[in-house]
């Protein structure tokens, strides 16, 4: 199964050494050490120090000068350092000493502790900064990559049996597994590979969680798999319990999302699944509400139940997936059931994610941007698209970038059998009708349309005149080019008449 997401578990990885000192900026030089610099940097530490380490927790960039240090300290100071488990050594030039002491240099590459030199003209402050820049973008990531779990997981939660989509989600979210265990330990839901093995584990610690004071969860950790149990309990009782595992131990953010999903786990076991199909007959009613063209009462209607519709631009699909709860769970923007199809409303910078998504779970029709008061047109277009041969079809792509699908086509098969009778009832002379296919296809050039048709030009013009009288029509006249290319191009997609070259 593929993963469109990233897995919660080892988020906050700090920058390496390596991307610091790729920074051009700071003018980094890596003296010792190279083959450790995918060390994390999670600090940037500047000492004058003899023996900074009691300062330092390790992980860290320690900046210095040397101003108090000599060639017969490198020893002890790098050997401290390593010890501590710092990432690295930079060592500032111009002030204390004009270069790296070779003493220093020596120690470091027998130690494997990174050495960096930092020019005269490089302040040690602007790598404190520059780190601490890569660190928030990490942290800023990181939450995002939250952020967005949580959001498939409260939509898994609004899905008929809500319980069980929740844990799925969860499983897929760490790559490991999730159970729902009730009050006495019974499992209610399992999923991922070693659930039902997991959970029996987990129930001998389940007394633990029931006593007065209950903790708010456990954390079991072999060394193959991290396992986190948490109590789901209102303010009158435990009412079950949430045990996930995984190989990988859970970072902040992975037990933030663990915690996301207890709270939607207890607030589902409180409201029942009900609950959950009324939101969806909501969905539908936004839905309604939009294709109505009334949008003010759409979006109060879905605000009351704690969603929101994307602002204009927005992009209609119109899904016919093989599963919908799941197509439903992964869609970003809004969606809602309509009949046997998922209808979808995504803001236009989201639409090609869409798009993927619900191509990779079945067919889909995809409408041009339209504004928020115009998702009829979208949705009229999507149903349009959708009803193609192809898996995955956009309205703007239809033949006659979607202009000729907005006419009925049997009003469209009249026309353009009406239109060309007189031609096709010409004698044997079928030649008029590709004759004009080629003179209007080549914008009226006569020795373009004669050496595509092979035939003398003299031949073409004859050809063209009867044409004209047997239509009763000028072909010099823009508007009667028009009508008559679109009676050819009716009858070319139907197979009537093909173009065959001399």
């Amino acid at each position: 199964m593929s993963v469109l997401y990233k897995s919660v578990l080892g988020a906050g990885m700090a920058p390496t050494l390596r991307r610091v000192v790729g920074m051009a900026p700071l003018r980094l030089r890596v003296l010792a050490g190279e083959a450790a610099l995918d060390r994390p940097v999670r600090w940037v530490a500047v000492s004058e120090l003899a023996d900074p380490t009691p300062f330092l927790e390790g992980g860290e960039l320690v900046l210095t000068t040397g101003m108090r240090l000599g060639p017969d300290d490198a020893p002890a100071y790098v050997a401290s350092l390593v010890a501590r488990g710092v990432t690295g050594m930079g060592f500032g030039v111009g002030l204390g000493h004009d270069e790296v002491p070779p003493a220093f240099l020596d120690e470091a590459a027998r130690a494997g502790l990174p050495l960096v030199e930092v020019p005269r003209q490089t302040p040690f402050i602007a790598i404190g900064k520059a780190v601490s820049e890569l660190l928030a973008a990490e942290r800023h990531e990181e939450l995002g990559d939250a952020v967005a779990a949580q959001g498939r997981l409260t939509r898994a939660a609004l899905r008929p049996g809500g319980l069980g989509a929740v844990v799925e989600r969860l499983a897929r979210e760490i790559h490991g597994w999730a159970a729902l265990l009730d009050e006495a330990g019974t499992a209610l839901h399992l999923a991922g590979e070693g659930a039902a093995e997991g959970a029996g584990l987990v129930l001998p610690e389940l007394g633990r969680l029931r006593a007065p004071g209950p903790p708010a969860g456990l954390a079991l950790s072999g060394p193959h798999e991290h396992v986190v149990v948490q109590p789901l309990a209102d303010r009158r009782r435990v009412r079950g319990f949430l045990a996930v595992g995984s190989r990988r131990p859970f970072s902040p953010v992975g037990n933030t999302v663990v915690t996301t999903a207890g709270s939607l786990l207890t607030l589902s076991l409180e409201q029942g699944a009900d609950q959950v199909a009324a939101t969806r007959r909501v969905r539908a009613a936004v839905l309604r509400l939009l294709l109505a063209g009334e949008r003010r009462a759409a979006e109060e209607t879905l605000e009351a139940v704690g969603g929101t519709i994307p602002g204009g631009p927005v992009v209609v699909l119109a899904c016919e997936p093989r599963d919908a709860e799941e197509l439903m769970d992964t869609l970003p923007g809004f969606t809602a059931p309509w009949e046997s199809l998922v209808i979808a409303v995504v803001p236009e910078d989201l639409a090609d994610q869409a798009e993927r998504a619900a191509g990779a779970a079945g067919r889909a029709g995809v409408g041009t941007p339209v504004g928020l008061d115009e998702v009829a047109t979208g949705f009229d277009q999507a149903r349009r698209a959708l009803a193609s041969a192809s898996p995955v079809a956009r309205f703007a792509e239809l033949a006659g970038q979607g202009l000729l699908s907005l006419v009925d086509p049997a009003l469209l098969a009249g026309f353009a059998t009406a239109l060309l009778a007189p031609l096709r009832e010409y004698g044997s002379r079928a030649d008029l009708v590709e004759s004009l296919r080629a003179y209007l296809a080549c914008n009226g050039h006569w020795d373009a349309a004669a050496q595509r048709l092979g035939v003398h030009r003299h031949t073409l013009r004859y050809r063209m005149r009867r044409v004209g009288e047997l239509l009763g029509r000028d072909l010099d006249d823009p508007a009667a080019r028009a009508e008559l290319w679109v009676a050819l191009s009716v009858q070319s997609g139907t197979g009537s008449t093909s173009l065959r070259t001399r």
